[in-house]
């Protein structure tokens, strides 16, 4: 060992116990919260015993970089950060694959990576990959753990950002707990939700809503080989973990930093919304859950300061919010969140092409905490849920049922009119509530322009594609594009050929990725290479405006003319605004007006994008359709 890394080492050291010292009366507090005194005491102990055993198995390399990004501080809100989702084998075959595609990532702009499940899972089904049967192995498909850690090497030398999914909630009916319970262990058994006849079960279901009603309907699964019914929330295959034993807190820590041990920066905490049970409840959003996580980041905060959590939850715009920690926790529960009400909120905007539901959502809801971030996306390997506040649509004259039916038939084939081209997922009729799935470019009408060979209506898509991108890319957070989004792949049909992915249509908007088409983009001039020398700009744009790092929130500035969103970033010094006009007719703002938010066409303003100063005629500044705008200073 160098004097140097016995530096860090002893630094560590040291840094470990100060920081155990400042958090121990918070997570002793949060352990007790959950787990009664007289009962669960002689666990707490453990507790910190596994902390510290973890963070002595914490890689030396690891630790220095946990020392670095606590002197950095909030690092994740960086506008230098913009990141890429993606399934390592449908990208490029494996772990090998991934690797030789780091000079695509950079060329795009792409530093922050967020890789879909890699670990062994079941053979059949797995929910694409989150049934686990381990947290820190790699599936033989994809490589071997050597090579991920020489992966995870060489992305840190780029200076990349890497996210993993750790699937809190259940493991596999394979993992070896699960195993173990089947085979009649009753610790194991007691590290799932088992009960020996339908008593309890029935007590859980009278309030327990059906995740997935058409394909899982119910909350539980009778297990012959254990004679015991299993809480299996999501798929029958799943099963949900017991958190009310402590063991299992424990032991899942353990799997949580074995995770992160191996180069991972930000964990997505999969399902967290779920993760407490309680009867007579619908065991989400519980104030519990929220107690669990937290104590698990302070634990992890105490260990890996350098790593955070993304909090995995698609729920009501009022609840995400809570999951970046509220009152006593504010700021000591999950760094990062999806920001799902963005995300629904601008499909609404495309499918009706007004802006009013944007704009009442995002002044009406709470805003995050200062240390907290958004993942800002346009879509993800999930569907699309329509999980809009029913107040919000009721107060604009709209019947909610009626407006989710009618989103449903913009995207999913309901309209003749509609150029979206997506499929339902989980409808459910008896309420009407349904999903939508579809890749970024079939949904915004480029499948269909290309079947007609329309050109004006492949140039409208190609401008909504751009649009919307560039909003996420610039309203404050992380931007996450998912992989074959960049080049406006189209929806992948193959899926229904698959016995394993038919009966679920997410899985068509998961296409692999065309390398012939990313072949041609320097030599092609087509719609893959307008989407994605476009993309390449507002990536390189964004990371020259400190302006665009999270540290003050979007100020939104709603208009007169119910097709425009605007909003602006400023830092203090610098001012951004940006400017959106969702219709395919051209829109017009009068400068009056824009004199109200502070834009003076005078004070040789132009459209960073382009570049292009910005121009008025006759007091008017025009919008064509679906035209996105970065006014800034000259």
């Amino acid at each position: 060992m160098t004097k140097r890394s016995k530096k860090y080492v002893d630094a560590s050291h040291e840094a470990f116990g100060l920081r155990l010292a400042t958090n121990i009366s918070l997570i002793s507090s949060l352990y007790f919260s959950l787990y009664p005194e007289k009962e669960k005491a002689s666990y707490f102990p453990k507790l910190l015993d596994k902390m510290e055993q973890l963070f002595l198995k914490r890689p030396e390399e690891l630790k220095e970089l946990d020392l670095k990004r606590a002197k950095v501080g909030n690092w994740y809100q960086s506008e230098q950060l913009t990141g890429m989702q993606l399934y390592v084998d449908r990208f490029n075959k494996d772990i090998k694959g991934l690797d030789e595609k780091l000079p695509y990532f950079e060329e795009l702009g792409i530093n922050f990576l967020h890789l879909m499940p890699i670990t062994t899972r079941p053979s059949g089904e797995n929910d694409g990959g989150y049934a686990v049967n381990s947290y820190h192995k790699i599936d033989a498909r994809y490589g071997t753990r050597k090579e991920f850690l020489a992966f995870t090497k060489k992305a840190r030398s780029k200076n990349m950002i890497l996210m993993l999914d750790f699937v809190v909630n259940h493991t596999s009916d394979e993992f070896e707990w699960a195993k173990k319970a089947i085979a009649g262990e009753e610790k194991y058994q007691n590290y799932y939700h088992t009960y020996p006849d339908r008593q309890i079960p029935d007590a859980f279901e009278k309030t327990l809503p059906e995740i997935f009603p058409a394909t899982a309907p119910g909350s539980f699964t009778y297990n012959k080989s254990m004679e015991r019914w299993v809480m299996t929330c999501f798929n029958s295959y799943q099963w949900d973990l017991n958190y009310t034993n402590p063991e299992i807190l424990i032991a899942m820590l353990e799997n949580l930093l074995n995770l992160a041990n191996m180069g991972v920066d930000v964990v997505r905490f999969d399902a967290l919304a779920f993760l407490w049970k309680k009867i007579g409840t619908i065991s989400q959003n519980l104030p519990e859950a929220h107690q669990l996580v937290s104590l698990f980041r302070m634990c992890l905060q105490v260990i890996a300061p350098g790593v955070i959590l993304l909090a995995e939850a698609i729920v009501a715009p009022r609840n995400i919010i809570k999951y970046f920690g509220e009152g006593l926790l504010e700021g000591n529960e999950c760094e990062v969140a999806y920001n799902a009400s963005l995300m629904a909120l601008l499909w609404n905007s495309i499918a009706t092409k007004k802006t009013s539901l944007l704009y009442k959502s995002l002044l009406e809801t709470p805003s995050k905490p200062q240390d907290g971030t958004w993942i800002n996306y346009i879509r993800c390997h999930d569907d699309i849920g329509l999980g809009y506040d029913d107040d919000f649509i009721r107060d604009l004259g709209l019947s909610p049922r009626e407006h989710r039916k009618f989103l449903l038939d913009y995207y999913c084939g309901g309209l003749d009119w509609s150029p979206a081209k997506g499929l339902l997922f989980m409808y459910n009729p008896k309420n009407g509530d349904g999903r939508i799935t579809g890749s970024a470019a079939s949904l915004l009408g480029l499948e269909k322009a290309l079947e007609q060979k329309d050109k004006n209506s492949i140039t409208e898509a190609v401008a909504k594609i751009l649009m919307l991108h560039g909003i996420i890319l610039s309203y404050g957070g992380i931007p996450l594009i998912y992989a074959g989004d960049e080049i406006g792949m189209l929806n992948d049909y193959t899926f229904l050929e698959n016995e394993d992915h038919k009966d679920d249509s997410r899985w068509v908007n998961r296409p692999k990725q065309d390398w012939e088409a990313v072949n041609k983009l320097a030599s092609k001039k087509n719609h893959a290479s307008s989407i994605f020398n476009g993309l390449k700009k507002m990536i390189q744009l964004r990371k020259k405006l400190p302006v665009f790092a999270d540290v003050s929130p979007p100020i939104t500035h709603p208009s007169s003319n119910p097709h425009i969103f605007v909003f602006e970033r400023t830092n203090g010094k610098d001012r951004v605004w940006v400017i959106s006009n969702f219709d395919e007719n051209t829109q017009f703002l009068h400068v009056s007006w824009l004199f109200t938010i502070g834009i003076h066409p005078e004070n040789n303003l132009k459209d960073g994008i382009t570049g292009k100063k910005l121009k008025l005629e006759r007091n008017l500044l025009q919008l064509s359709a679906y035209e996105h705008l970065w006014i800034m200073g000259g």
